[in-house]
């Protein structure tokens, strides 16, 4: 299970359907704290690919993720996982996706924006073995 707010799921929905417009993926990092399972931020990153491919892949820009990465150990965290956006394809793990899935321990968002509401769904991939986990939307806290 993954926990995410209201404006971090809201925040990964903007920056697909902003990237959808051009077309392109978007993508982005998370970060959190070893060993939980709640995203305490998202890194909107750039789309590195080859611009004639930037909607059908995605590859981070290395010095948005530096910056990520950064960001999140100053904080007392870690990159625990990718969000990137699907705009013709439904909010699974493409061949490629699996291929190039990078670290086992962390948790790949997919954002669909195939249809005119966005799907949000998240996944574990473990030695290409995909798993859909539940994504938790958390209140905002009372007031």
């Amino acid at each position: 299970m993954l926990r995410i707010s209201r404006a971090h799921w809201q925040a990964m929905i903007d920056h697909a359907l902003e990237e959808a417009a051009k077309p392109a993926e978007a993508c982005g990092l998370l970060a959190g704290e070893l060993g939980d399972f709640d995203v305490k931020a998202v890194y909107p990153c750039a789309n590195a690919a080859p611009p004639e491919k930037q909607d059908l892949v995605y590859e981070l820009d290395s010095g948005d993720y530096l910056k990520a990465d950064r960001d999140a150990q100053a904080n007392g965290w870690e990159i625990i996982g990718v969000y990137h956006s699907h705009t013709h394809t439904e909010a699974l793990p493409s061949p490629t996706d699996i291929a190039q899935a990078p670290d086992p321990s962390w948790h790949y968002i997919l954002v669909s924006t195939r249809h005119p509401a966005a799907v949000v769904r998240s996944f574990t991939i473990v030695d290409g073995q995909v798993a859909e986990e539940p994504l938790v939307l958390e209140r905002p806290p009372a007031r």
